[in-house]
């Protein structure tokens, strides 16, 4: 996200704050893939989904006046929705990781995309191993683009709480991909079997 980027969401806040419902409609529209895609590597329950990004934006629109500007629009509104999501995964009692979209590969792709189907449906696995805190904090910074305090500040807690979770996190990703991959490479010897 660009400087740009922020000062119009910061310029959609005002609007919001107004009670202009158009920018709130363009906020959601700019937000919701990018917080669905988020949020459904944490849950596998579409409609929880749906409910923590529904929930996400009736805060935006009730508490638009107390966003202070300390962080960026984006961080703000992805703190709303991490809390947001874990009262929807703790109602639901799911803590699942399964992606919502068919990784499943399709006969015309190439022999790197099935690699790379491949290498990120082992990272999935290990991903889906890791505690929900963990997981999310490596979401946000390897795949959201967040520093370490934007996560402190999306998650509430302190900076060397988000450094220690990505310490462990990796730890237990560098120790367990590679026996992923040796299951998977098992597998697929077995099945090739005669």
């Amino acid at each position: 996200m660009t400087p740009r980027d922020d000062l119009h969401d910061r310029d959609l806040l005002r609007r919001i704050v107004a009670r202009d419902r158009h920018a709130l409609e363009r906020l959601y529209r700019a937000y919701q893939p990018r917080l669905l895609q988020f949020l459904s590597r944490l849950c596998s329950q579409r409609d929880a989904l749906d409910e923590a990004i529904n929930d996400t934006f009736w805060t935006v629109w009730r508490k638009a006046e107390e966003f202070r500007g300390a962080s960026r629009v984006s961080t703000w509104i992805l703190g709303i929705a991490w809390r947001h999501a874990l009262k929807a995964l703790r109602r639901n009692g799911d803590i699942a990781v399964e992606r919502l979209a068919d990784t499943g590969a399709s006969e015309c792709q190439t022999a790197d995309t099935l690699l790379n189907d491949e290498r990120d449906q082992w990272l999935a696995q290990g991903m889906a191993t890791l505690p929900l805190e963990q997981r999310a904090t490596l979401e946000l910074a390897y795949f959201v683009g967040h520093s370490c305090q934007e996560i402190a500040d999306i998650m509430g807690c302190p900076i060397n709480t988000v450094k220690a979770r990505m310490f462990q996190a990796r730890l237990k990703l560098r120790n367990l991909l590679p026996k992923l991959e040796g299951i998977e490479n098992a597998t697929a010897l077995r099945g090739h079997q005669p």
